[in-house]
């Protein structure tokens, strides 16, 4: 198909992932760092990253052509992801509801923010932090707090049980300690 004949909104590099998906009329939770960082990267973009890129382009724009000025289309595109990364932080910014784990400081209960260490039934002990969706990073031992392994085990205490559907099957893990940042 000829490109001018397709709408602007078409192309595949254009769209941005869609929003992580949060629960229907839930929040979304975020820690006071994970929002800090959120809106660091926010700002880096717009105060330092975009204006580079865009001397780079007006620069490339003045060189002539166009359609083979490697930086002016490389450019072109990074502005492109740039832009797309600001409003999908805008987004989660507007919409972030910032939860202080700290407030549940030496409580033995499962809520957001919390470490958790639990038991598998093979008796393998896992640590994890449940955090927001935005700053979860699962090879830091992080999960969002709607993950099912979170929900399984929000709200349960220190040597509950907890009921953990798997594509395997029901899996019962044991919450073994639970600890919050301390207060600053």
């Amino acid at each position: 198909m000829n490109k001018a004949f397709t709408k602007e909104g078409d192309s595949d590099s254009d769209d941005g992932p869609a929003l992580p998906a949060l629960p229907a009329g839930g929040k979304n939770y975020i820690t006071p760092q994970g929002y800090e960082r959120l809106r660091s990267e926010l700002l880096d973009l717009i105060d330092n990253e975009r204006p580079k890129v865009v001397d780079i382009v007006h620069w490339a724009a003045s060189n002539g052509d166009r359609s083979e000025n490697g930086d002016y289309i490389y450019g072109k595109k990074r502005l492109r992801e740039i832009d797309r990364r600001i409003r999908f932080l805008t987004q989660r910014l507007e919409i972030a509801e910032i939860t202080n784990p700290a407030i549940h400081h030496g409580r033995d209960q499962v809520f957001f923010g919390a470490t958790v260490t639990y038991a598998g039934e093979d008796g393998a002990e896992h640590t994890i932090t449940i955090l927001g969706i935005d700053e979860a990073n699962s090879a830091a031992g992080e999960v969002s707090w709607v993950s099912p392994v979170a929900r399984a085990l929000l709200k349960a205490r220190v040597g509950d049980e907890v009921n953990l559907i798997t594509p395997h099957g029901v899996q019962v893990l044991e919450v073994v300690k639970v600890s919050y940042p301390a207060p600053v």
